[in-house]
């Protein structure tokens, strides 16, 4: 079982703990509020001294690796998930810590997919102590009952990024799956037999580690160029059969949608951009991995087609869609955080106005800028919006944890936000009174897209004021709930204990919601 930790009330009207895994947390104070101190976080330094002169960081396995960086108990190892549902290193890596007999490691990954539900057996046996990072599918549902014993901490992709910088997680070893790397480390995702684009997602990770693993079936002399991860900061390399499946990389998340309601959403998202006058020459913008976003993408390039107009960046994760805007001159560059499908990755290696980003330029609250607040409008789902316009990610109306909050939160920064979501789900109405988790606030969302029409947060008064007169169903998101409620009913709060099994930090290292036990 977690801690048990006195709860205090944030900013946002949520209990959140003190107390996190043995860290004093600072409770969500609001948008912009919180103002860090101190400096950033760096690993020992080293001397060449103990390295191959022939730069040849060779070992035969991941657990000769494990005994070489002396990987003990209690330890933080961290992986990424660039390989999405076919990543296999993050499975090697705690088999082979299991094999050594190590216990209570902490799990820092980028996000785990279903396909690490091997490591069920590990917290069983505990080898893994808690896992600070998103869980999607089974370690969510096994978080959500209570099992883990220490408290789940879910982060943006940004906000891990701030964490490892600013010291709140030291990682003591990084195992990272490189698609080419070569002896001395140097790594990159564009090539090889699993090829999946970029490894940003790692970079904090190969920086600012103690102590830092390779991970390759696809090893080349060196220098292995481009390198992504720099060999520099590389202490030992494993050659391995396979890193895992790069098919994989394409989930169920990341298809474009073919139910009716859905592409009408997508549709009334893309006109409302036009009506609102956010598609001119020159705009950004950027579309999630879910089949909705993606219909959303088609939607918007055959009203730039007809209009004539460019878009000077775009915003990855990126897919065949993204790459074909990109070849077909709509858009001068993709600004890519992740690729989503084999076209994004052929893309990044072949087209140098394909470029790989990082976390660090795209995310981190903790930096001078970021290229979020830079998009002129994003297009997300939810599991849930409220009337105040506040949204969920993480969890179901049920309150179990099945999600990651990935980019979602990073991505409130835009100039102007939007959510696409269905009416209800199962019967369920997604709109509701107020939210299970809070992930969002509603300041940051501007507008709500249904198939039974479009709410516009009442504080952008210049977005409604601009779509005035257009034939769109604008409505009024109270009245929006009120037809749901007529249709579906409204469903009874979730049952939940008042245990925290997780926490769901903000942008800025602040604690801003809890995810409670069930079931």
């Amino acid at each position: 079982m977690a801690e048990k930790a006195r709860l205090v009330e944030n900013a946002a009207g949520r209990l959140v703990p003190e107390v996190v895994n043995g860290r004093e947390q600072t409770p969500y104070l609001g948008v912009g509020k919180f103002r860090p101190e101190g400096r950033k976080a760096s690993p020992r330094i080293v001397t060449c001294a103990d390295y191959p002169e022939d730069g040849d960081k060779q070992v035969p396995t991941l657990r000769d690796a494990f005994e070489k960086v002396g990987l003990a108990d209690g330890m933080v190892v961290s992986t990424h998930h660039h390989l999405r549902n076919g990543d296999a290193v993050a499975n090697m890596a705690f088999d082979a810590a299991a094999g050594l007999g190590v216990k209570d490691l902490m799990w820092f990954p980028s996000a785990s997919f279903p396909v690490h539900a091997n490591q069920l057996r590990h917290l069983e046996s505990g080898v893994i102590h808690h896992i600070e990072g998103s869980m999607n599918g089974p370690l969510g549902d096994y978080c959500s009952q209570g099992k883990m014993r220490g408290l789940g901490v879910l982060r943006s992709h940004g906000g891990r990024w701030q964490a490892i910088q600013d010291g709140e997680v030291h990682i003591d070893v990084a195992v990272i799956a490189a698609p080419t790397a070569d002896p001395f480390g140097n790594a990159h995702g564009l090539d090889g037999p699993a090829a999946c684009g970029l490894l940003g997602f790692a970079l904090a990770d190969s920086i600012f580690a103690e102590k830092v693993i390779v991970v390759t079936d696809n090893l080349v002399p060196f220098p292995c160029i481009p390198w992504q991860i720099q060999g520099n900061n590389v202490d030992v390399v494993v050659e391995v059969d396979s890193i895992g499946d790069p098919s994989k990389i394409v989930s169920g998340t990341t298809r474009i949608t073919r139910s009716p309601d859905r592409l009408r959403i997508a549709e009334l998202a893309a006109r409302f951009c036009e009506a609102a006058g956010i598609v001119r020459d020159g705009f950004s913008f950027q579309a999630g991995a879910g089949g909705t976003s993606l219909a959303f993408a088609i939607y918007l390039r055959d009203i730039m087609r007809s209009a004539g107009v460019t878009a000077r960046f775009a915003r990855g994760g990126s897919n065949r869609y993204l790459v074909e805007m990109l070849r077909d001159g709509l858009v001068e560059y993709i600004l890519d955080g992740q690729t989503f499908d084999l076209d994004g990755v052929r893309s990044m290696r072949e087209d140098p106005r394909h470029v790989n980003t990082s976390p660090f330029t795209s995310y981190n609250y903790h930096g001078k800028g970021n290229f979020a607040s830079m998009v002129d409008v994003v297009v997300l789902g939810a599991t849930e919006v409220d009337v105040e316009f506040n949204a969920n990610v993480v969890t179901h109306s049920d309150g179990r944890l099945l999600h990651g909050i990935g980019g979602w939160q990073n991505c409130l920064a835009a100039r102007t936000t939007m959510l696409l979501v269905p009416s209800f789900r199962d019967r369920i109405p997604v709109i509701v009174d107020r939210v299970t988790t809070l992930c969002g606030p509603g300041e940051l969302i501007d507008v709500v897209v249904t198939e039974r029409g479009i709410a516009v947060n009442p504080r952008r008064q210049d977005l409604l004021d601009a779509v005035r007169g257009s034939d769109l169903p604008v409505r009024d998101i109270h009245d929006l709930k009120a037809e749901l409620d007529r249709l579906c009913g409204v469903p009874s709060r979730p049952e939940r204990s008042d245990e925290p099994v997780a926490v769901v930090k903000w942008v800025d290292g602040t604690v801003l919601d809890t995810v409670w036990r069930v079931g």
